[in-house]
Parts: C-alpha cells; sequence; structure tokens
C-alpha cells in the first residue's frame, strides 16, 4: 500500500543491491567444471531446432519476459530448465520456483538414459559440443526445510500484499493499513507475526482512541484480522516473517567461471498455500523493482524470474493488486530483470501482462471442450502466423518437447512462430537426493548469513515492555492506592479511637461535673436547707416572739379592758343622760390615748342612745 507519494507504508531500510563478495565465489567447491559456451553461441541463447534451424532467444531482449506454456506432461518443465541453465552459461543470474521438486537437479550433471541419447542424436548435439553438466544453485525454502529459510519482514511485506495473504475484505485491508500507518506514527517496527499481533492487540486495547485520529476501528474486524495472522502463523508464516530478511543482491552473484547462479526455491510446501505463493512471487518483482537502479537496455539482463504455477499469481487478485503487478511487469524491464511465467494456458495471464511478454514458447494445449477449443484459438492468434503450417492446428498436435516458439528479434520485433523441438537439459532431470541437498544447504558461503533466525527489538518487544510499564504502574498505582487506603484506615482507626478517648475524656469530664454539680447543688441544698432552717428557726423564734407579743399585748388589752369592765361597772351606778357623755369622756381619759377617748366616746354615745344598761349587761 503507498500513500499519496507512492512511498510504501512503514518505512523500511530497504538493503542496496550489490552483489556480495563471498557469494561470488559460492559453490566454488562443488563446481570446477570447463567452462562451456556451446548452447550459447554468438551472444545468443539457444533453445531449439526448428528442422535444422537453430532457434535462439537474444540476450539483450531477455528482459521483455516471456511464457511458457502448454497442458499438462508436454514438457514445460524440460523448456524452464534448459532457458535457466543457458542464462547461467551466460552469466545472467536465475531464480526457479520449484513446484514439483524436479528442478533441484540443475546443481548435479544429466545422466544418459536412452531417451535422452536417441533425442541428443536425433537433434545432432553432439556435435554441438553438447554434455552433462551441473550448474551453481542455491536453494531455499520459505519454512527452512528443503532449503536456506527464505525470509521477509511484515513491514517490506506491505498491508496490500499482506492483506492477500490474509484474504482480508476491503473493509479489513483498510483497518490493515491503518495499522501500519499508526506502527510508523509511533515508530513500532513490523518485522514478525508476533509483532503484528502485538501491534493488533495494542490498536484493539485503544481502538476508542485511534478511531478519533485514523477513522472507525471496529473491533470485530481487528479480531477478524488477528484470527487470520494465527492462521498464517499456523501455515508457516511464523517461519517466513522475520530476520535475516533476503537481500536480493546475494542472488546476483556469479560462480568462479562466470556462470550464473541459479536460485532454488523449493514451492512443493508452499504452493498448497496458493495466496502465500503468489504474494511472495510479487513481493520478490516488488523488491527488485524499488531496489534495484535504472539500468536501460543491457547486453543481457542482470537476472531472470520463472514463476512456476503462474496462474496462481493472478487468481482471486484484486483490482488493485493486478494493477501492481502489470505496473511491476511493464516498469522492471528497465531494471535489467526479465520475468517468465510459466503455466498452463495464456488465459490464465491477464491482458496486460500478457501483452507485455515479447518471448513465447508454447508446448501442445488440449481441445476436447468448446472452452479448450477457444483457448487454442486464442493462443494462435497471439503468435506471428507462420505460411508453412497452421498454428491452431500444430497446438493440438504437438509431441512431447516440442513447442511453438516466437521471440523478439535483435530489433525487438515479434519474429514468425516457428515449430521447434526444445534442447534437452545438460543437468539432471528430475531431483537430488536429502544427503545431496543438505550438502548444498551446509555449503553454500550464505548458509551463516541466513540459516540463524535473528529476533531484534521491534514492536513486539516495546509494546511488551511497554505493557510490562504499564502493569507495573498499575500495580504500583494499585499498591501505593492499598498503601493509601491502609494508611487513611489506620489513620481513620487512630481518628476514631482518638474520638473515642476524647468522647471517653468527655464523658468523664461530664461524669466529674456532673459529680461536682452534685455535690455543689447537694451543698447547696444543704445550705439551703440550713438556711430555711435558721430561716424557719428565725421565723418561728420571731413567731414566737409575736405570738409572745401578742399574747403580751393580749394580755395588757385584757387588762385594760379588765380595767374598762371595772370601770364601767363603777360608772354603772351612775346617772344617765347629759351625765353619760361626760362620764363616757372621763372613761375615755381613764384609759388614755386615743384609745380612751374613743371608748369613752363609745361609751358615752351608748349611754345616749339609751344601752348603757346593755354595756352592764355584757
Amino acid at each position: 500500500m503507498c500513500d499519496s507519494t507512492g512511498k510504501d507504508l512503514q518505512t523500511r531500510k530497504r538493503p542496496e543491491i550489490l552483489p556480495d563478495p563471498r557469494a561470488l565465489e559460492v559453490h566454488l567447491r562443488y563446481f570446477k567444471i570447463e567452462r562451456n559456451e556451446d548452447m550459447y553461441q554468438d551472444n545468443k541463447i539457444w533453445i531449439g531446432k526448428s528442422g535444422e534451424e537453430k532457434v535462439f532467444i537474444y540476450p539483450r531482449m531477455a528482459n521483455r519476459h516471456g511464457m511458457i506454456a502448454g497442458a499438462t506432461g508436454t514438457g514445460k518443465t524440460v523448456t524452464l530448465k534448459v532457458l535457466a541453465e543457458s542464462f547461467s552459461d551466460c552469466g545472467v543470474p536465475v531464480f526457479l520456483a520449484d513446484v514439483k521438486g524436479d528442478l533441484a537437479g540443475v546443481c548435479r550433471a544429466g545422466e544418459e538414459s536412452e531417451s535422452l541419447r536417441s533425442r541428443i542424436d536425433a537433434m545432432g548435439l553432439m556435435e554441438e559440443g553438447y554434455g552433462f553438466r551441473a550448474y551453481p544453485a542455491g536453494f531455499w525454502d520459505i519454512y527452512g526445510e528443503k532449503g536456506l529459510p527464505l525470509r521477509a519482514t511484515v513491514s517490506e511485506m506491505g498491508p496490500l500484499l499482506l492483506g492477500r495473504i490474509l484474504e482480508l475484505n476491503e473493509t479489513q485491508s483498510d483497518i490493515l493499513t491503518v495499522i501500519f500507518k499508526i506502527a510508523d506514527d509511533e515508530q513500532l517496527l513490523l518485522l514478525d507475526t508476533k509483532d503484528l499481533r502485538s501491534m493488533i492487540q495494542y490498536v484493539s486495547e485503544n481502538a476508542s482512541e485511534y478511531s478519533a485520529r485514523y477513522g472507525n476501528l471496529a473491533k470485530q474486524s481487528l479480531g477478524a484480522i488477528m484470527r487470520a495472522v494465527v492462521a498464517l502463523e499456523a501455515e508457516g508464516g511464523e517461519e517466513f516473517f522475520g530476520e535475516p530478511a533476503l537481500n536480493l543482491g546475494d542472488w546476483l552473484c556469479r560462480d568462479c567461471d562466470g556462470k550464473g547462479v541459479i536460485q532454488v526455491l523449493d514451492c512443493q510446501r508452499l504452493v498448497q498455500n496458493p495466496a502465500m505463493y503468489s504474494t511472495f512471487l510479487l513481493w520478490m518483482m516488488s523488491e527488485l523493482f524499488e531496489s534495484l537502479p535504472e539500468v536501460g537496455d543491457k547486453e543481457k539482463p542482470k537476472m531472470v524470474f520463472f514463476f512456476d504455477e503462474a496462474h496462481l499469481l493472478f487468481d482471486s487478485a484484486s483490482k488493485s493488486l493486478l494493477g501492481k503487478i502489470e505496473q511491476v511487469v511493464k516498469l522492471i524491464r528497465s531494471k535489467g530483470v526479465g520475468i517468465y511465467f510459466i503455466t498452463q494456458s495464456p488465459k490464465d495471464i491477464p491482458d496486460g501482462v500478457l501483452g507485455q511478454l515479447g518471448n513465447k514458447i508454447q508446448h501442445a494445449l488440449h481441445a476436447y471442450t468448446p472452452s479448450e477449443q477457444k483457448a487454442v484459438r486464442a493462443a494462435a492468434q497471439s503468435f506471428r502466423e507462420n505460411p508453412d503450417f497452421d498454428t491452431c492446428e500444430a497446438l493440438t498436435s504437438l509431441g512431447i518437447g516440442e513447442a511453438l516458439v516466437s521471440v523478439l528479434d535483435e530489433s525487438g520485433i515479434p519474429t514468425i512462430v516457428k515449430r521447434c523441438r526444445i534442447l534437452p537439459p545438460q543437468s539432471r532431470m528430475g531431483t537430488i537426493t536429502e544427503e545431496e541437498r543438505q550438502g548444498e544447504i551446509t555449503g553454500s558461503l550464505l548458509y551463516s548469513r541466513y540459516f540463524e533466525m535473528i529476533d531484534r527489538e521491534s514492536a513486539y518487544e516495546i509494546l511488551e515492555r511497554k505493557v510490562l510499564t504499564e502493569k507495573e504502574n498499575r500495580e504500583r498505582e494499585e499498591r501505593e492506592a492499598a498503601e493509601e487506603r491502609q494508611r487513611q484506615k489506620e489513620e481513620e482507626a487512630a481518628e476514631k479511637q482518638r474520638l473515642k478517648e476524647e468522647a471517653a475524656a468527655e464523658r468523664q469530664r461530664e461524669k466529674e461535673e456532673a459529680a461536682a454539680l452534685r455535690a455543689r447543688e447537694k451543698e447547696a441544698a444543704a445550705l439551703e436547707r440550713q438556711r430555711q432552717k435558721e430561716e424557719e428557726a428565725a421565723r418561728k423564734a420571731a413567731e414566737k416572739k409575736e405570738e409572745a407579743a401578742r399574747k403580751a399585748e393580749e394580755k395588757k388589752a385584757a387588762e385594760k379592758d379588765k380595767k374598762v369592765k371595772l370601770a364601767v361597772k363603777k360608772a354603772a351606778g351612775s346617772a344617765a343622760g347629759t351625765i353619760g357623755r361626760e362620764f363616757g369622756n372621763s372613761i375615755g381619759k381613764s384609759l388614755g390615748g386615743s384609745f380612751g377617748k374613743k371608748i369613752g366616746g363609745n361609751v358615752g354615745a351608748s349611754l345616749g342612745r339609751g344601752i348603757l344598761s346593755t354595756l352592764f349587761k355584757s
């Protein structure tokens, strides 16, 4: 996936594609053979004979790409090996995708058989210097089982290609692109699948935060991507993604005899995962395209790739992915790289790509069904017609090892189609033993560089450390919170105890104050009682005194009354009338004071009113 500037997201440092000086001597101990140029004649690659005429591919036109097509069992593998050997002879490094495991024999000299001897004799090859010989080869395997481990980083693969491997839908692919963008923004390097899993989990845990900045990140889609990554790991993706990543510069090498080294990728297991297989091939093309400098048209290619089962590259490819493939195929020519697709029918290749293939080798096609007949006619129409035979008829009548060939001439013009017999390979037909394979693997000068996986710090370690730090922070915070709660609890307990003690002290103080108050009240009551007692005693004494005084006064009054009575009795005998008032006055005077006067007056009045006799009676 590219941004607006055309740069891949998840920025990566691409290695400069330069041949390793050590790689120039790779397989030196295995390939001390005499230089042979008989199949590479006059700076041309000899691939077959049309009658007695030799048919060549011009090396300077080899980077215009090509195709080897034909039904199963028609000789495509043999043609592929012949071309690979011829390119190696002219010093061009080669890449082979070994789908069936029968290309590994390129590292061993061929062995004579009756059928092979018959073909050599029929084509007069011994006179041309044909001989059995081995070719310098390197062996690779994404799973590390039948070759050196071939690895790429997640960031190098990019979200577009990775999304295809994971078989994500459009929405999920867009979210994967966002994940790569977040990784870029936060400087989290994605190297292997555990980096990717950690990144997906990290984004999922912070989805709400990132959704506000990068758009909606549905947890359902993130979960689907995570499941796809786990499934990819189960299928071997864990071995493929990682470091050391392949430096394609290590493939741009020759042996000590000047032969181009043939790099053989074992795809027997890989092809069982078509999405992984096709995406890997596309990744290699993309890496070469983005890494190699522009060289224009050279006398021969810098490298040639042969992609077997090429239809897998295009099956189920999205429109954007097909566009990228077409772009790479069109533009990689100027980088000096030739690409050859091997498939059963030309219809397996999109027209936009098929139109870029200048060198075509078409083996026999079957035409049993209407669709097959249509495919045969389409294949025939793609060649420049040869008046000597009917191309359509020839396609269905070709024998094993025969093919219709049309290549670009020195001017870049497609030649008239020719019916050819393809040369037999000079290396071993078929595979090699496990002992031979292991010898080739461990004997490679690249063994120490690629065999052991490197796991340097990347997103997984950084996020793990971040999670660990966050966990430690949470634990510290929880611990501090617990300590704070304990401190508060202790403070509350201490405060409670203090309040309890204060309450107890307050109760004791109140108790003491109440007791003191009661004592004071008791004392006051006692004093009040004493006062009241004293007052009562005083009152009683006063009353007693008053009573005594009253009694004395009464006694005195009684004595006075007695005296009055005695006086009245003495005056009783006096005459009434006018004498009465005088008598009263006289009595009053005798009694003395106002009281006496009053009594005297009253007595006189009584006497005046004729009641003297009553007084006397009283």
